[in-house]
């Protein structure tokens, strides 16, 4: 089975980067805890540009996603942070299974 992946990248309007960095750390909790198909959300910050993050997200499949994105915890975070964003750029990506024991 193929698992899911989601790579955002978000660059924040400068006065608001600092609540987006508690924002989307408090949405990665949300989604592990409670999220069974959430198996890895990172949140990643630019070394060099603060307000630019990433987001690596592992789901076990596409129906993960599709509960991700409908969750409350996602919702309220993408209501409240949207005027933030100053652009965001998602990529959608497959993940397959390794075989345990395959070369």
């Amino acid at each position: 089975m193929t698992r899911s992946v989601l790579v955002v990248e978000f660059r924040i309007h400068a006065s608001h980067v600092e609540a987006f960095a508690h924002a989307i750390a408090a949405n990665a909790r949300a989604s592990l805890e409670s999220e069974p198909g959430c198996q890895v959300f990172d949140v990643c910050r630019d070394l060099d540009e603060p307000a630019l993050f990433y987001l690596y997200e592992v789901y076990a499949d596409e129906a993960a996603v599709a509960a991700h994105l409908q969750s409350h915890h996602f919702l309220a975070m993408n209501a409240e942070t949207s005027d933030w964003v100053a652009s965001k750029a998602v990529r959608r990506l497959q993940l397959p299974r390794v075989e345990e024991g395959a070369a």
